[in-house]
């Protein structure tokens, strides 16, 4: 009987110990998760100056942070092939100044990170850091001629529309993919793209017309 006792508590002992390493794990793991979400993520810039809603959102969203390193290893990869004349770091301090006006969205992260990721499609276009696919031509009528290059390689697909006219000279737009009914249609600041079968809607602020390939 005696025996049995013992046995009997050996048993509940092991257990207690069992269920006590068990709820150690567990309130390690749960502190291991409230401070990777509590923790301060590593943009770009120092966190301790930073200024406004949007850098403060930036240095505590992971994402948002790592976004921010990527586009200075972008910048200073594309800077190298950008003209001097183009003012890169001005453009470049032009976009942090719309990036940080994404506090007057209504989605303030939404605006950041599309304001990232646009920013860093532009600048691996402009920088030269991308295969140039071969590109295709749409005669416009009266209006001028548009030359389209698509990088299918980008995530979403991304458009440059090269408008060329004796009077205008040479205008370009970046567009990007995004969903339709048919065809394949481009959205960019105040500019539509829209083609189906070899005929193309275009839509610049309040003008329409459309346009055809030229084979």
């Amino acid at each position: 009987m005696q025996k049995y006792i013992m046995a009997s508590c050996l048993v509940l002992l092991t257990a207690c110990s069992a269920v006590d390493k068990q709820k150690v794990v567990e309130q390690q793991a749960t502190a291991t998760k409230q401070s990777q979400v509590t923790e301060p993520a590593l943009p770009s810039f120092d966190c301790t100056k930073a200024q406004g809603q949007v850098e403060t959102l930036i240095c505590h969203d992971v994402e948002l942070a790592q976004l921010d390193r990527q586009m200075e290893q972008v910048f200073k990869a594309a800077v190298v092939n950008i003209p001097a004349a183009e003012q890169p770091k001005v453009t470049q301090r032009g976009w942090i100044k719309g990036r940080n006006d994404c506090w007057k969205a209504q989605d303030v992260r939404e605006c950041t990170l599309y304001s990232y990721q646009s920013r860093m499609i532009e600048l691996q276009i402009q920088g030269g850091l991308l295969e140039v696919p071969p590109a295709v031509v749409f005669d416009c009528g009266e209006h001028p001629q548009i030359t389209a290059v698509f990088y299918t390689q980008l995530d979403p697909v991304t458009a440059v529309f090269t408008f060329s006219s004796e009077k205008m000279g040479e205008q370009q737009l970046q567009a990007t993919n995004v969903r339709s009914g048919s065809g394949a249609k481009y959205q960019g600041r105040n500019f539509e793209f829209w083609e189906h079968q070899g005929e193309a809607s275009v839509q610049f602020f309040d003008e329409h017309y459309m346009c055809q390939l030229r084979k």
